[in-house]
């Protein structure tokens, strides 16, 4: 069995690939791995993220330029995409959901019943995003052309909570 960072780090790869083709007709290679503690630098851009909640929790996460944005959605829409605008940002959100979604999916035989978020998109200028805890990145970059697209994820064990008795949540005195 492979450990965790590997075995996300082969699904990440594989997901996207498997998203890139299918979804945008397009060939994507393996992308470089990198693993990476702490909040990314700021960035320009569009970043769409997902949580995952099981007995284990963390964040799935998708970023590239507004250029590439307009990109995914004009191959996934077969239409125009200009600007980034609303269809720009769901087609980001939907191609986040497939990778992260894949992930899940191929992860669950190891780890257990995992659940998923909405995804949410955020656009913008020298912006930060920072995932509350404390665990390590793997990081996926992508080529696609001259343009970079990055999947990163992170995962912990949840610890159990408690469970209180009934009476607990009756009245207060």
């Amino acid at each position: 069995m492979l450990n965790l960072k590997e075995q996300l780090a082969e699904s990440l790869s594989g997901a996207v690939q498997n998203v890139f083709s299918t979804m945008l007709g397009v060939t994507i290679g393996p992308g470089v791995m990198t693993f990476e503690d702490g909040a990314p630098d700021a960035q320009d851009g569009v970043l769409a993220f997902i949580g995952v909640a099981g007995n284990w929790a963390g964040t799935g996460c998708v970023s590239c330029s507004p250029a590439l944005a307009c990109r995914v959605c004009s191959q996934m829409l077969m239409t125009e995409a200009p600007a980034v605008n609303e269809e720009v940002l769901d087609a980001v959100a939907e191609l986040t959901n497939m990778i992260i979604g894949s992930v899940k999916n191929d992860l669950e035989r190891e780890l257990g019943t995992l659940g998923l978020s909405i995804p949410t998109v955020v656009f913008g200028k020298n912006f930060r995003a920072k995932s509350a805890g404390h665990a390590e990145w793997v990081v996926r970059r992508f080529q696609w052309d001259s343009e970079t697209f990055e999947v990163r994820m992170c995962l912990a064990p949840c610890e159990r909570a408690v469970a209180l008795p009934a009476h607990t949540f009756g009245v207060l005195n």
